[in-house]
């Protein structure tokens, strides 16, 4: 799907050559003298327009427009938020149309800066999100007629840096959601590496190395390895670099979780629902989807991005309750659950991360169940030994409608991991769950700024809806973009924006 902005108000709108208008009309609506206007203008006094976001009245062949189908949309306050809302709605209305060109007017909306660039950037979201269908394991994928998606704003000079972001944060949320829709069968550690590998063709600033078992056992990340040992699957260690700073510059390190499939090991899940489990490798993806949108901005930062991946099995290999394995860091660990997994291969990651001497580390996780269950889909849970870092991330995803709630990282709550025959367990009871889990991972932080990100709750949605969000890619992209200036290449001969087309939440006990 091809994205363009255009300079175009109502009028030039509604003259605009297309099969589908989209127009996004808010509360603060005042009809002009025009006819497009007028016909707004009486369609709400007659309440067949509703304002509120995502509200739909449909027009066909309706003088003054020159598209064959018109959507008016409302918009409700205008806020980004909304926006998003509308333009997903709108867009879900025309999924199954012939329409191949599509022009989505925010003629009736205020662009002015800066609140017209997160209202552009919503609106672009919106449309992604709704473009977005998963084929790649389908043998007939439905056939979409969707083409090209033009945004008409007031002035696109002001915007096209804005644009050009949304755009390369629709690339990176796909590939997230890709990469967490894929059967486990089909995201394999070792294919997952191929993914990251794959970020660094054609001329892109990432580079990547990605490390074998004997390569990490040489590390001594036998808290990683002790996971891993259930499967046939070989574990993968994946390192990512952008480099778009002085070497002298630290960089800020993600760390995703890329646990391929989560059986539980031998403490294992419930039948039901264990499907799901697939998207125990979501923090994984969002780093890809980051590294993603940073190749097309190539903002002057530096970022490192790790992934330590494997699946969590039963064999008769694998770790077993009660087993002592020696982290990265020496530290010794008791394994009282095997389904606290998560953990195990993440305290080997954050150790590795000391090696960068980075600016701040944010690892990102399906971690707990009782994240799920403290914040629900809305929010992602928050965790942080570092205030000014927990700010940053909170306004990131603010911004970027991708909202995060931080949570205490008293010291009572690490007594519950004490354990009588290593340096600590890896659980600490069902009470809090979520933030022993967090208080486990800090021990392994002690070196540099540190922030958990635990995604159980809005990585994937279940039922009918069911699928990956591309969540917190948004959030991420948001936070590292405004550590330096973006920078985004122009090139003239190149107007469009080119995003791929892509083919009840079960409760983990811990991850």
């Amino acid at each position: 799907m091809d994205f363009e902005l255009k300079q175009l108000d109502l009028a030039a709108s509604a003259a605009h050559k297309c099969d589908a208008l989209v127009l996004l009309v808010g509360e603060s609506f005042t009809a002009g003298q025009d006819e497009a206007s007028s016909l707004i203008a009486a369609a709400i006094k007659a309440d067949h327009l509703k304002l509120k976001a995502g509200k739909l009245l449909q027009l066909y062949l309706s003088a003054p427009f020159l598209a064959h189908r018109v959507v008016l949309v409302g918009a409700g306050d205008g806020s980004a938020k909304q926006v998003k809302t509308a333009a997903l709605a709108a867009m879900n209305a025309l999924k199954s149309s012939p329409a191949k060109r599509v022009l989505v007017s925010l003629a009736l909306l205020s662009t002015a800066m800066p609140a017209g660039a997160a209202v552009l950037q919503a609106a672009v979201a919106g449309v992604a999100d709704a473009g977005y269908a998963y084929s790649a394991t389908k043998s007939k994928p439905e056939p979409v007629a969707l083409q090209t998606v033009v945004f008409g704003v007031h002035s696109t000079a002001p915007l096209k840096p804005s644009f050009d972001k949304a755009c390369a944060l629709a690339n990176g949320v796909n590939l997230a959601k890709e990469w967490g829709n894929l059967p486990p069968n089909f995201a394999t550690p070792t294919l997952l590496a191929d993914a990251a590998k794959a970020l660094t063709k054609g001329g892109s600033p990432v580079k990547c190395d990605v490390l074998t078992e004997r390569q990490i056992e040489a590390l001594g990340m036998g808290s990683f390895l002790a996971v891993a040992k259930g499967s046939i699957e070989p574990p993968r260690f994946i390192v990512l670099k952008y480099n778009g700073a002085a070497k002298s510059e630290a960089p800020t390190v993600l760390v995703g979780k890329g646990i391929t499939f989560d059986t539980g090991g031998i403490s294992i899940k419930p039948a039901a629902e264990m499907d799901e489990m697939k998207y125990d490798m979501c923090g994984a993806a969002s780093v890809l989807g980051v590294f993603r949108a940073l190749a097309d901005i190539q903002p002057a930062i530096n970022v490192v991005g790790l992934i330590p991946s494997c699946e969590n099995m039963p064999d008769g290999r694998a770790v077993k309750p009660g087993d002592v394995v020696t982290s990265m860091s020496g530290q010794t660990i008791e394994v009282l659950n095997t389904d606290a997994e998560g953990r195990l291969i993440l305290c080997d990651a954050l150790t590795y991360a000391e090696r960068f001497k980075p600016k701040a580390v944010i690892d990102i996780a399906t971690l707990t169940g009782a994240c799920v269950v403290a914040l629900g889909g809305v929010r992602s849970g928050l965790f942080s030994t570092d205030d000014s870092l927990a700010l940053a991330l909170q306004a990131a995803g603010d911004a970027a409608l991708d909202p995060c709630w931080r949570l205490p990282l008293d010291d009572e709550y690490a007594e519950g991991l004490k354990s009588n025959f290593a340096d600590v367990a890896n659980v600490g009871g069902r009470a809090g769950g979520a933030i022993t889990a967090a208080k486990f991972l800090q021990r392994f932080t002690k070196k540099f700024a540190w922030a958990h990100l635990d995604i159980a709750g809005t990585a994937w949605k279940s039922g009918a809806a069911k699928g990956s969000t591309g969540r917190p890619v948004g959030l991420l992209l948001d936070y590292l973009l405004g550590l330096a200036p973006v920078v985004v290449p122009v090139d003239a001969s190149r107007p469009k924006r080119r995003v791929p087309k892509a083919g009840t939440k079960a409760e983990t006990n811990a991850g």
